[in-house]
């Protein structure tokens, strides 16, 4: 791999700069802040500063992703619930991994986002390793901070629970192509693949365990994956409770509680991040709060598949840490970090009178602890603070002052009003500028948009058929009657 850019050396940053207090409150003050070695050196007031148009603040994180370079939407998985939206995601073209990986984190880099989980999805299980090596390629090209949650799966292909009532209801034909054995490679086989990735790891990419969920991973698995994390220190990612169907089939499956399940066998410690935690209730909260578990919010994405919205207020009452993601399914199915704080802000604020997330709250989520669940306790980014990172974060705030009376309004106030990707000056990953006057810097973002899609159509769209139209509905129905409740004996615990 090529030599990583140099930090940038005695940069000294002049605008507006968001610092917080002891207190936990967010102020923005004109200021200079310098660089140097990749970290923050100091932050010195200067009224001179309030001139120069701009916002600096920590950067963004985004605690929960896929990394895909082609939107869903573009080959026919179109927003729906969860479990119905799932069966088209394999029509996704075969493209370069690289380019898949890179268009994505280029563009979240664009939008201000220094650090992410990036939750692979994987086009073919039998080059895993293959894809880890191109994805810490395109970490480091870019210039941003990836976290690698390597795919763990192993039971429940087709429905949660028993699948014998959903092929009942499709063509003996796709019944059959369906319940054919999916060619994956063992659980354990994957497992072992987490410390051969960990090859690839460099100062911007790490490998996590990555058991996509409870429902998909056996028992035995997670034991082994607690097992590992507990010895290595390696962080773990995992979705958990997206749906409600997910917690149902819990239920059902762990009648004594999953989590009470995980927490026995060690899964649940400050190394682990769930993902989305929409159906949380208060035991599950206070107990995670309690073995310093963090969730992903995930806000605008569980709007578009329809899972709810998550009981941040809950989240709260116990003490339970939280980050933001944009799962690949942000509001405008675009990278736009900015805009997703104003959507989780507008629906989990609290109604009337009512005080849920207060802002500087927000905040903490948006720039500490997302950064935290995706890198761990032992980063110290997130703040502009000697000796933090340099992971920095500039706006150009002319369009969203433009028509603001002199002393009118609070900057963070408006930021989070109205501040959109295309606001993005520049972005500081470790002192190196990733992003210069709103564009990526270590790749050409449109061409390398272009040649992915070249490539999508060079390997052939698969549109909605038929067949896949059968397939939605009967998910619908096995769902809707309650079907993923029925659990084989011998899936069930004690």
């Amino acid at each position: 791999m090529p030599p990583l850019t140099a930090p940038r050396e005695g940069v000294t940053l002049t605008g507006h700069c968001a610092v917080r207090d002891d207190a936990g409150r967010w102020r923005a003050a004109p200021g200079r802040l310098s660089l140097s070695g990749g970290r923050i050196g100091a932050l010195t007031p200067d009224a001179d500063a309030d001139d120069a148009g701009s916002l600096i603040l920590p950067a963004l994180s985004n605690a929960h992703d896929h990394g895909r370079g082609m939107r869903t939407v573009a080959f026919g998985a179109g927003d729906d619930a969860l479990e119905i939206w799932i069966a088209a995601l394999g029509r996704e073209p075969r493209t370069d991994p690289w380019l898949r990986a890179a268009v994505a984190f280029a563009r979240m880099a664009e939008a201000g986002i220094a650090a992410l989980n990036h939750c692979h999805n994987t086009a073919d299980p039998h080059a895993l390793l293959t894809e880890a090596e191109a994805v810490s390629r395109a970490a480091r090209d870019v210039g941003v901070r990836v976290a690698f949650a390597l795919p763990i799966m192993g039971r429940n292909p087709l429905t949660y629970g028993d699948p014998a009532p959903l092929l009942a209801r499709l063509p003996a034909d796709e019944a059959a192509r369906l319940s054919k054995p999916r060619g994956l490679p063992s659980a354990m086989a994957q497992l072992a693949l987490v410390e051969e990735a960990a090859a690839f790891e460099h100062d911007l990419f790490e490998v996590q365990y990555g058991p996509v969920g409870p429902q998909w991973v056996d028992d035995t698995i997670l034991e082994r994956i607690a097992e590992g994390s507990a010895r290595t220190g390696r962080r773990v990612h995992m979705h958990l409770f997206e749906t409600r169907y997910q917690k149902e089939w819990a239920e059902a499956a762990y009648p004594g509680g999953l989590l009470a399940h995980l927490d026995a066998i060690g899964l649940l410690s400050e190394r682990l991040t769930v993902a989305h935690g929409v159906h949380l209730d208060e035991d599950d909260c206070a107990l995670l709060a309690e073995r310093g578990v963090r969730v992903s919010l995930n806000t605008s994405s569980n709007l578009r598949l329809r899972s709810g919205i998550a009981p941040v207020e809950r989240y709260l009452r116990h003490g339970l840490r939280f980050g933001l993601g944009l799962d690949g399914m942000a509001f405008d199915d675009d990278e736009d970090a900015l805009r997703e704080l104003r959507v989780a802000w507008r629906l989990q604020r609290g109604w009337g009178t009512q005080e849920v997330l207060a802002r500087d709250r927000l905040l903490d989520a948006a720039l500490i602890d997302g950064r935290r669940a995706i890198l761990g306790d032992k980063d110290r980014g997130g703040q502009l603070v000697p000796g933090a990172p340099a992971d920095v974060l500039v706006l150009d705030t002319g369009r969203i002052t433009g028509d603001v009376l002199e002393g009118c309004a609070d900057l963070l106030d408006l930021t989070l009003a109205r501040a959109r990707a295309e606001d993005v000056r520049s972005l500081l990953v470790a002192g190196r500028a990733v992003v210069a006057d709103g564009r990526a810097t270590g790749i050409d973002r449109p061409a390398a948009e272009a040649e992915l899609m070249a490539q999508a159509r060079a390997a052939g769209a698969i549109p909605p058929d038929a067949a896949l139209e059968r397939l939605r509905a009967a998910l619908a129905v096995y769902y809707r009657c309650g079907c993923h409740r029925q659990i084989a004996p011998e899936e069930q615990t004690a």
